[in-house]
Parts: structure tokens; sequence; C-alpha cells
């Protein structure tokens, strides 16, 4: 599809060169002047009969002759465009930008050639990588004309031929690289395809600015196993971390218990904070394992506060 659009806007390009000869409108102007001028002149000879018949027909044939030379001859090239001339098939020269002269008959406009920045989109269809997964690729490509002499000479149809050549490195670069590589490795792969296509296109007298790939399509179901696979490698990785917390949590407490262990009455204090932080809460219910009663010395502190609750729920009954 992409190979079809390339040629139709080849087509496209050539029949608006053909539609546009570069034919200024000075030299259409000078033209029928000529003619105008030649017509006029017979006419006033014809009935003053200044001039027999002879001099009419030679008089009529110089302003023609003068009319089809400036028509033929005069021609303008555009700010970017240069015109490759040939005399009698052989180049003699580039001319442009601006108006220059041909020599009727005997010399021809080979070519024209712009010198601006080009734009080729190219793509690789159903590709098969390193690892035997098909993709289709798309990029594009980003070139401009150096030596216009070559780019006419060298080669038949520059712009079709840098198309083909962009496409088959491109088929190229897939079949050397993993599927991985081609997903995350753009910037090497943009690099690589320019260095090809730039060795392939130097000798047409055009050099590559930048590659550019637009877009990677691989098939739906292995882009389905590549989403679980990232999806379980994202839960894989949340457990870990979630381990490394527990460790370094577990590590905490270790250490922290040293602190405990000659040092009961820290201990004990710390029991009571506890169960204080605990009994802030209004409606709060703290539950206590039967072996922190005796370890923590905490028997005497949950009487106090049963105590307390009793005296409290008297209060309210009152």
């Amino acid at each position: 599809m992409t190979t079809t659009s390339q040629r139709e806007s080849s087509n496209r390009q050539q029949r608006a060169q053909k539609a546009d000869p570069h034919i200024p409108g000075l030299a259409t102007v000078l033209s029928m002047i000529c003619f105008t001028v030649g017509v006029v002149g017979t006419i006033i000879f014809a009935e003053n009969g200044m001039l027999n018949d002879t001099w009419l027909i030679i008089w009529n044939i110089a302003w023609a002759l003068l009319a089809f030379f400036f028509l033929l001859s005069l021609r303008v090239a555009s700010q970017w465009e240069k015109a490759v001339i040939l005399r009698l098939g052989r180049f003699i020269k580039l001319v442009g930008p601006g108006p220059f002269w041909l020599v009727p008959i005997i010399d021809t406009i080979a070519n024209w050639i712009d010198h601006r920045v080009m734009v080729t989109p190219f793509s690789a269809e159903k590709t098969l990588t390193k690892d035997t997964v098909p993709v289709d690729v798309d990029a594009v490509l980003f070139w401009v004309v150096w030596d216009a002499e070559k780019a006419a000479l060298e080669v038949a149809d520059y712009k079709t031929a840098i198309a083909w050549a962009a496409q088959t490195a491109l088929r190229e670069i897939i079949g050397q690289s993993m599927l991985a590589d081609i997903l995350v490795g753009r910037a090497r792969m943009d690099a690589d395809l320019q260095k090809i296509i730039d060795e392939r296109t130097t000798p047409w007298g055009v050099t590559v600015q930048s590659v550019e790939i637009r877009d990677v399509i691989i098939p739906p179901d292995l882009e389905d196993a590549m989403s679980r696979q990232a999806q379980a490698e994202r839960e894989r990785q949340a457990r870990v971390i979630l381990g490394e917390s527990e460790k370094q949590i577990a590590d905490s407490f270790a250490e922290a218990s040293q602190a405990y262990i000659h040092n009961p009455t820290a201990l004990h204090l710390r029991a009571m904070n506890m169960l204080f932080e605990g009994l802030k809460e209004k409606g709060a219910l703290v539950i206590v394992p039967s072996s922190a009663i005796d370890t923590m010395n905490l028997g005497g502190m949950s009487g106090i506060v049963s105590l307390a609750e009793q005296n409290l729920k008297k209060e309210k009954q009152e």
C-alpha cells in the first residue's frame, strides 16, 4: 500500500512538472508583443504599399521567429530549484535560481532539482525479526539533494530510488534485530537506518538528514501475551518490594528489642504508653495476649484500666 502511494505521489509530481514548464509570464508577454507588431506592421505596410509581398513575408517570419525565441528560450527557476541543461544530449551546466536563457532546439532541460528538505514515508510489512516475529514498521525519511548533477545523471528517478533503498534497509535492520530491541531501541535503529541509507544515496548526490520510526505493530496475540507478561512482572516486583519492606520492619523491631532486654522499666513504660494510645480513641477495644501481660508486667495496669472503665460507667448511669 505504501509503495503504491509512493508511486502515485511520484506520478503527481511528474505531471505537475509537465503542467508547469517554468515559462515566466514575461516570455508570454514578449511573444504576444512580437506577434502583434508583426501583424500590425503587415497591415500598415500592405495598405500603404510600402513593401512588396516578398518583404512582407520576411517581415512576418522575422517577428514570428522572435516571438517563438522568447517563448522557447526564457525560463525561470524558483529559489529552491536548479535546472540541469543538456546541449545536444551532453550535460553543460546547472542554472538557477532566477531567469536564464536556452538555445532553442539545441538546449533541453533534463530535470528540475529541488534543493529543499524532502520527506519520504516508507514501511516494512510482515517482516520477520531475528526471533521470527512478524512486525509492521512505519518510518519517515528526511533527505536533501546536495549535488544536483549527480541526482540527475547518476540515477533515473532519484526519488523512487531513495524510497526503495529506505524500504530495503528497514527490512535488513528488522531481520537483524530482536523484537525487544526494536520496541525499546528505536533511537539505535534510527541511527543505523540513517547510516545505511546515506551510504546508498551518497553516490546519487543525496544525503540523509534523519530517519524516524513512527510505529511498530506486532500481532494482536503476541501483544496480549506481552501485556500479561508485563502485568505479571509488575506483580512480582510489588511482592518483592513488600517482602523487602517486611524485612526492614523486622530488622527495626529486632534492633528496638535490644534496648528493652536489660531494661524492664523501659519495657513497662512502653507497654503503658501503648495501652494509653489505644484507649484514647472513643469506643476503642485493646486486645492484649496473656503472655504479654506477664512479660510486660501489665497485670496491674490492666486492673487499673478496668477499674477506671467501671467508674466511668457508673458516672454515666447516675
